[in-house]
């Protein structure tokens, strides 16, 4: 690069020094996007210097970029989709990782209802008569490896059947594959027929066992039920703090979204040989044919006896 005052800077022409100012831009833009990942990240960590993990203003200072800088991006990325974006492009690649197709065709329902903070405001909450619970409900829609595919939130007090009709729609419309979904008996009744019919999704509930007392594993259910524990995980899900409630969807899928980069730096898992003891074992063939064993039936006698 070279100077005058007539002019000013000139970039040579030589292709190795334009290649070498390309890549010092690009990684001085990859660093600076990496920081404010890591300050939006930072929230949700269980570290000394991010005690309480529930304030934008708890952002350590060392991270170079004011907390409010890093807000605006949390706020910008969340409305023009790109955080749905890339959310979408980590579940992809995550599934080819562990050696499945990239689209799953089954999804696993599932709703949690937690706690609100004093900054929630009283539109944006409900009670929960069914947990006890003053707050919002997290609806999550998981496959079969436990990672979400759409997160949505709402108040606590509806039934799961009502915004269960909202979440199916929008699986419909961004996953056009899907073709099944299990979910727990609080899903069933009308809005079975009701996701075959309009959206052509099956709807499968998983009830409970009849000798159930307390919390038990169940089939499919558990898968979803793991996934809600690695939420809790992270400190500023335990309770929700947001005002906003597409604030608070935001910090789930960054939530996943951390889970996921994870997975992809550790070896694909290698796929179970056998059935897992709450899942129901498969047979080959046709199954055995039930043999119903009926007594001989007794003589009815339709003419009267003879008089003696």
């Amino acid at each position: 690069m070279t100077y005058s005052r007539r002019d000013g800077f000139q970039m040579s022409e030589e292709s190795e020094v334009w290649i070498s100012y390309e890549r010092a831009i690009f990684q001085a833009e990859l660093h600076r996007t990496t920081n404010f990942i890591t300050g939006i990240i930072a929230p949700h960590a269980k570290s000394p210097r991010t005690t309480n993990g529930c304030k934008w203003r708890a952002v350590p200072v060392d991270f170079g970029i004011p907390w409010r800088t890093v807000y605006g991006f949390f706020q910008r990325w969340r409305a023009s989709g790109d955080l749905a974006r890339i959310h979408a492009e980590l579940h992809q690649m995550v599934r080819v990782h562990d050696g499945l197709n990239a689209r799953t065709v089954a999804v696993i329902l599932d709703s949690q209802s937690v706690k609100g903070a004093e900054t929630v405001s009283q539109d944006t909450r409900g009670f929960d008569g069914g947990k006890l619970i003053n707050g919002r409900k997290r609806h999550l829609a998981v496959d079969m490896r436990g990672m979400a595919l759409t997160v949505m939130v709402t108040k606590a007090s509806p039934h799961d059947r009502l915004p269960a009709r909202d979440q199916l729609f929008r699986l419909r419309l961004t996953h056009p594959e899907l073709a099944v979904a299990w979910a727990d008996s609080a899903y069933g009744g009308t809005l079975v027929g009701w996701s075959h019919s309009f959206l052509g999704i099956t709807l499968k509930t998983v009830p409970r066992r009849k000798d159930q007392d307390g919390f038990a594993v169940l089939a499919k259910r558990r898968r979803v039920e793991r996934a809600i524990s690695w939420i809790m995980r992270a400190r500023r899900n335990v309770r929700d703090y947001e005002r906003l409630i597409s604030h608070s969807e935001a910090h789930i899928t960054w939530t996943f979204i951390t889970l996921m980069v994870r997975r992809l730096t550790k070896p694909p898992r290698p796929p179970r040989t056998s059935p897992h003891p709450v899942e129901p074992v498969k047979t080959d063939g046709k199954p055995k044919p039930i043999c119903i064993r009926m007594q001989q039936p007794q003589t009815i006698r339709l003419t009267p006896r003879a008089l003696s």
